[in-house]
This record gives C-alpha cells, sequence and structure tokens, in this order.
C-alpha cells in the first residue's frame, strides 16, 4: 500500500459505475436499492489481509459511491453491504460476506470454497432462514482496480458480412491446452489464440469467426469439485466484466487484446459466448458472493408472493431479473466493455429467451432487445441467441427480432435423423438446406439468422454422432442420467471404438456427407473446434465438466493422416462455399427465373425431375437434387448442381435441365477424389453420400499444374 488510507472517502460521483482511475484517485460507484449502507473495505497486495473499511459516504438516485484519493490501479478491494435479512420477503444482506464488485473489471486470487461464504447457516434446521455471522473475506477473491492501456494501432473490425460468415465454436482452454508446439505457461490461455499457427489453421479451413465459449470468470462449483470434477464449459457466470483469471498469462488483460488484434489483421473476427441469464451462486441455498447480498430483490426474479424462492427458467437455481433497469443497464455495459475495450465483434447469447421474457412471457420486443438493437455500438455487431430456456413457452426458434441470428436445433436434428436413415426426412432437408424459411422468412430477415451445425459444444461431437447410439456420460458422476437421451446418432454396427474397416469407412463417409450439409445449406455454418479432424468424447454428450484430454483438443490427432484427409476435405468444402454466391446466404430462394429456363433453387429426383407434392411426401424417397444458380459479378451464371443419397445403395441421378459442362467438385464418398469433368448425362451417388457439380471450376479449386 503506497499511500495513506483517509478516516472518510470524499463523496465521489455516482457514475461511472465501478472503480474508476482518474490519474489522482480512485471513484466507486456501486448499485443497490434496499441496502442501508455500503461499505469499501481495501485489501493488502496479497489479498489476505483488510487494511480499511470506509463507508460510502452517498447514495445517488440508489448508487452508493465515493471517492478514495492518491489510489491506483492495481489496488484490491471489496464491498459489504448492510440491511436486513429477511428471505421471505427476498432480503438477504449480510455483511459478514465481502461481496465483489460487479463491475470488477479483473479479480485477483481464487474463490476458496468455505461454509463462511454462504449467508446463512449450513446444517440448520433453519436452513436459509437461519443466519451466518462468520467473515467469508479470506475465502473470496479480491477485484483489482485496472486502468486500460493498450496499443490498438489501426486495428480494425474484419465486419465481415453475414452472407461471407463461417463460425468456428472453440474454448480458450480446450483449444491449445494439448498444443506441445507452444510454450507451457501459454498452453489454454488467450495468449494461445494469437499464436499464427492458430490463425493459419482458421485461415486455411476459410473460418471468418472464431467464437469463444464463455471466457468472463466464473465459478468452479463446489459440487463439482468435490467430486473430483471441475467446471469446463464457463456457464456458472461470478463477474460479467472480468476475464476468467485461468485464461491470462503474463500479459494480463492485454493477453485478450492481443489475441483479438492479431485475429483482426489475419480478417478474423472474434464474438463472445455470454451468459446473462443468471448468475453461478444458484438458488436459495446458494453462497452470497455478490448480487444476492448488495441487492437480491433488485438483481433476481423472485416467486412473487412468496420472495424466498428464485424462478429458475434457467435450470441453473436462479434467474437474472434484467427486466429491472439497473440490472439492464450492467448487461449493456458490460457488453460495450468488451465490445470497445476488448474490440469485441458480436455475441452469442446464451438461454437467450431468458433474455427476452418480461412478465407475460418472451416477447421478440423485450427491453432487453430493444436496448440492443438501438444501440450504436452494439446493433452494428453480430448478434446470436440460443431460442430456448427451460420456463413456460421457452423454445423460441425463429421468433427473434431481425437483427439477431439464432442457433438452429432444428437443422441439427434434421440433418442428422436424414443421414441416419430415418424416413420421412426429405423434405425436412430440403427446409434446412435452403435456409429453414419456414423459420425465419419473416420481418424481412435473411436466411444468414440461421446458424446452421451438426455439432456442438452441447452434444456429440461430430465424430461421435457416427460413432455411438446412446450416450456414455458415465464420468460425469450422475450415474448417466445427465445430457440429452436422443441424439438422432448411428454407430452403424458397434458402439464406440471399432477395428472393422467396412464401419470405419460408413462413419467416415457419413461423417463427411453431414459436413457437406452444413457447408451447403443457406445460412451461417458453424464448425465445432476439432470436427475438421475427427475429435471424439468418447460418447460423453455433456462434457460440461470434463476439464481433461476428454474435452481438450487433440492436435495430435490433425496431423495422422484420416485427420489431414478431413481436413483438406473441409477446406475444399468452405472454398465452394466461399466461390459461389448462390451458397451464400445474401436472400431466401424461392424459385425465381434468373435467366430462360434457369431458377435460382429448383429440386429434382434423382431422374431429373422436378418433385411433386405428392413425391416430396415420400416417406422412403431419400434421394434429392438440388439445382442453384446466380448470376456472378461478370455477369455469367453460376451454376451448383448438388446430388443427395440418404439411402444405403447407390442411385443414378439424372442431371436436370438442358446438357452443360459439369464439374466435379466433391465427392464426399471419397473425400480425396479430384476434380473431374462429368462425362455423361448421368452419374452413381453412392449411398450416404453428397455429389457437388458446378459449371464453372472457382480458382482456389484449380488443381496446381
Amino acid at each position: 500500500m503506497f499511500f495513506e488510507i483517509p478516516d472518510r472517502l470524499s463523496p465521489g460521483r455516482p457514475f461511472p459505475l465501478g472503480a474508476s482511475y482518474d490519474g489522482q484517485g480512485v471513484n466507486f460507484a456501486v448499485f443497490s436499492a434496499n441496502a442501508e449502507k455500503i461499505e469499501l473495505c481495501i485489501y493488502d497486495a496479497a489479498g489476505r489481509k483488510e487494511v480499511g473499511r470506509l463507508p460510502l459516504p452517498d447514495c445517488t438516485d440508489e448508487v452508493w459511491h465515493g471517492y478514495l484519493p492518491e489510489a491506483s490501479p492495481g489496488l484490491l478491494y471489496g464491498y459489504r453491504a448492510h440491511g436486513p435479512y429477511d428471505p421471505q420477503r427476498g432480503y438477504r444482506f449480510n455483511h459478514h460476506k465481502l461481496l465483489i464488485d460487479p463491475y470488477a473489471r479483473l479479480l485477483s486470487g481464487p474463490l476458496r470454497w468455505s461454509d463462511a461464504l454462504f449467508g446463512y447457516r449450513l446444517g440448520s434446521p433453519r436452513g436459509d432462514l437461519s443466519f451466518d455471522r462468520r467473515d467469508s473475506a479470506q475465502a473470496m477473491p479480491k477485484c483489482v482496480v485496472v486502468e486500460d492501456q493498450f496499443n490498438w494501432g489501426d486495428d480494425r473490425r474484419p465486419y465481415v458480412p453475414w452472407s461471407k460468415t463461417v463460425i468456428y465454436e472453440a474454448h480458450v482452454r480446450g483449444i491449445s491446452i494439448l498444443r506441445d508446439d507452444l510454450r507451457a505457461d501459454l498452453r489454454g490461455t488467450f495468449a494461445a489464440l494469437a499464436n499464427p499457427r492458430f490463425i493459419e489453421h482458421l485461415l486455411k479451413l476459410g473460418v471468418t469467426t472464431l467464437e469463444l465459449m464463455p471466457v468472463n470468470a466464473f465459478l468452479q462449483d463446489r459440487f463439482l469439485l468435490e467430486k473430483g470434477l471441475r467446471n469446463y464449459w464457463g456457464y456458472s457466470p461470478f463477474s460479467f466484466f472480468a476475464p476468467e483469471p485461468a485464461y491470462l498469462s503474463g500479459g494480463g488483460l492485454n493477453d485478450m487484446r492481443l489475441a483479438v488484434r492479431r485475429l483482426h489483421a489475419a480478417g478474423i473476427e472474434v464474438i463472445l459466448d455470454v451468459v446473462y441469464n443468471h448468475t453461478g451462486s444458484g438458488n436459495e441455498m446458494g453462497p452470497t458472493l455478490c448480487f444476492r447480498g448488495l441487492d437480491n430483490p433488485s438483481y433476481f426474479r423472485l416467486v412473487p408472493g412468496n420472495e424466498r424462492y428464485y424462478i429458475n427458467e434457467t435450470g441453473c437455481g436462479n434467474t437474472l431479473n434484467v427486466s429491472h433497469p439497473r440490472v439492464l443497464q450492467m448487461v449493456m455495459d458490460s457488453l460495450r466493455y468488451w465490445a470497445e475495450s476488448f474490440h469485441i465483434d458480436g455475441f452469442r447469447f446464451d438461454l437467450g429467451a431468458t433474455l427476452g421474457r418480461e412478465g407475460a412471457g418472451f416477447d421478440p420486443g423485450s427491453g432487453f432487445f430493444d436496448a440492443i438493437l438501438q444501440d450504436p455500438v452494439l446493433s452494428r455487431l453480430k448478434l446470436i441467441s440460443e431460442p430456448w430456456d427451460i420456463g413456460p413457452g421457452g423454445y423460441q426458434l425463429g421468433n427473434h427480432p431481425p437483427g439477431f441470428a439464432e442457433w438452429n436445433d432444428k437443422f441439427r436434428d434434421g440433418v442428422r435423423r436424414f443421414w441416419r436413415g430415418d424416413p420421412g426426412q426429405r423434405a425436412d432437408l430440403a427446409a434446412r438446406l435452403s435456409g429453414s424459411a419456414d423459420l425465419f422468412n419473416r420481418r424481412r430477415r435473411k436466411p444468414w439468422a440461421s446458424i446452421n451445425y451438426a455439432a456442438s459444444h452441447d452434444g456429440f461431437t461430430l465424430q461421435d454422432v457416427v460413432s455411438y447410439n446412446e450416450k456414455h456420460n458415465e464420468a460425469n458422476g450422475e450415474n448417466n442420467n445427465d445430457g440429452h437421451s436422443e441424439n438422432y446418432s448411428n454407430n452403424w454396427g458397434v458402439e464406440g471404438r471399432t477395428d472393422d474397416p467396412a464401419i470405419l469407412e460408413l462413419r467416415n463417409r457419413v461423417r463427411r456427407a453431414l459436413l457437406a450439409t452444413v457447408a451447403l445449406a443457406q445460412g451461417t455454418p458453424m464448425l465445432l473446434a476439432g470436427d475438421e479432424f475427427g475429435r471424439t468424447q468418447g460418447g460423453n454428450n455433456n462434457a460440461y465438466c470434463q476439464d481433461n484430454e476428454l474435452s481438450w483438443v487433440d492436435w495430435a490427432q490433425a496431423h495422422t493422416e484420416e485427420g489431414q484427409s478431413l481436413i483438406a476435405y473441409v477446406v475444399r468444402l468452405m472454398t465452394l462455399r466461399h466461390s459461389f454466391a448462390s451458397l451464400q446466404s445474401q436472400r431466401f430462394l424461392h424459385g425465381e427465373e434468373i435467366a430462360p429456363g434457369l431458377r435460382d433453387i429448383s429440386w429434382y429426383d434423382e431422374r431429373g425431375e422436378e418433385l411433386s407434392p405428392e413425391a416430396w411426401q415420400n416417406p422412403e424417397a431419400r434421394a434429392l437434387s438440388v439445382q442453384r444458380a446466380s448470376i456472378a459479378d461478370d455477369g455469367k451464371l453460376d451454376i451448383v448442381q448438388t446430388f443427395i443419397n440418404g439411402g444405403h445403395d447407390a442411385i443414378t441421378f439424372t442431371f436436370p435441365g438442358e446438357r452443360r459442362t459439369w464439374h466435379l467438385l466433391v465427392n464426399s464418398a471419397d473425400g480425396d477424389a479430384p476434380i473431374a469433368e462429368a462425362d455423361d448425362s448421368t452419374v452413381e451417388v453412392a449411398g450416404h453420400s453428397v455429389l457437388v457439380f458446378a459449371n464453372r471450376i472457382p480458382k482456389p479449386l484449380q488443381p496446381p499444374e
């Protein structure tokens, strides 16, 4: 401590919220509508000893504030809030509990689980109605005053058009922890994202946008630690402004900024998976760490008339009350902080349906959506919602407002069902390939609103989709009761690993067909990290607690012959997508004529005949031919012809329409198949596979001379 702590704080200002350094001292401001007093607690450099406790001297518009002269960045602090402890009315103040600042930009030290963290006496027959007087400070991390200083140089957002966007979903720790070509202290951190080899890999794949799973500081749940497990995914938020300390290396906050700057320099966007629907503190039996102790009835949605209990539409014990103006302000301030201080390019909102809830339920015109869409900074970024929660009316796919894209699980499930051979899936596959217009073609939305994926972090990896019929979550310690039971997967004869060459060949063929479907569909394609070279989780479809080799991306697999072959195949698919406007998502296609006898999209059967309404309803039909056409910038026609065989046996397809010179660009039955010219009016398509032809060979696909 390099300054003398005064006897009292000066009033300071009620804005901005948080701890703000002005060059001469630090202003502290924190919202609480129901506290009677809030104290600022100051700690030594080690965060162990409290060296000062000063009441915030003023409260303006429910914001408590005070100014500490001569304080500077690096100061460690926390809050204590005084007020009634009356859980049955929703009040859970307990000044014996140290609280982190909701606006803290950095946390020092880990949370160490202790019974003292709870506002009530654990084991008391009165449960959470009891009151605990033990001090929690030694178990709590401390907030750190920071000052943003980073040379962004000429950094510019790539602003990749939605129609050209390809998303790669990755976990900060998992994507690099097994990278033996990195220094050990950099693996699993933001610094690893700035590594040229990783950036080159993304560029090679045709990825335009890196989507990171939660990077906000999150809790290691006590029940997991007691079972020898850890919260790996990070969907248990502790702070909405501070990054996860474990993801920082020697550069601190600037590790993340440097990674973003280098990715931007390569033309790659960075979007964050953010969790504003709940906090990691759980229900009424959870610990008092921040919001519960600062102003429980303001920050959380409580059961009307029985405010002891939390409304739990998230399945995580509590629901953040984003309908409250100060809570909504905090969410907006957090988003702008990541966007402006870290140059983040967009956000994927976990359980986005919860954020859109008002008193009467989900509302696409809710205050949350309205606030973002009118914001001059945030409205220009990429906005993606996970369009469901577990509350009443919680499935809201397709119902979000214009400006938002949505994770499309109907795409995921539909394409899995088609390729595993379920009956009656041909019409649904066509709907998914054409941008899920049945869901999104309203209010002038575009096909890019559909985020198309065959696998994500939540569920099977792509390799496991073709390797397991059942989930295998025993390692999670819940008797395999967690995770979805229906994965629409197929092991093709053997559950899990096998040496049977016939089964392995069939699995690889279906896997390539799934990848082709994602790449060729109208909408925004998303790849799960590692799926491009066959990452497996051993059939675990809920690996949220597996911070180990089960979840980590094994880059050694990428260097095997099989891994290299699959990577090359994905490169070919994404090159094809980037090369033809008709495969991108500028608008919904409705079969409009763009040249004599040629429409923007046309559907045929294997005979080259247009499908009748009756044929679409044939439950056993698994053959589909789709032709998409557009006029290129040079005025020439671009035509892409795709043949799809979801059955087991080979089918002979006839090219529809007038005779043209067709070039075979992709054969999912043989991922290494060379580019070839069709020499007949028919072509044989192997079972469980896709063939893609075009009327020209785009330059990136030209074979070397």
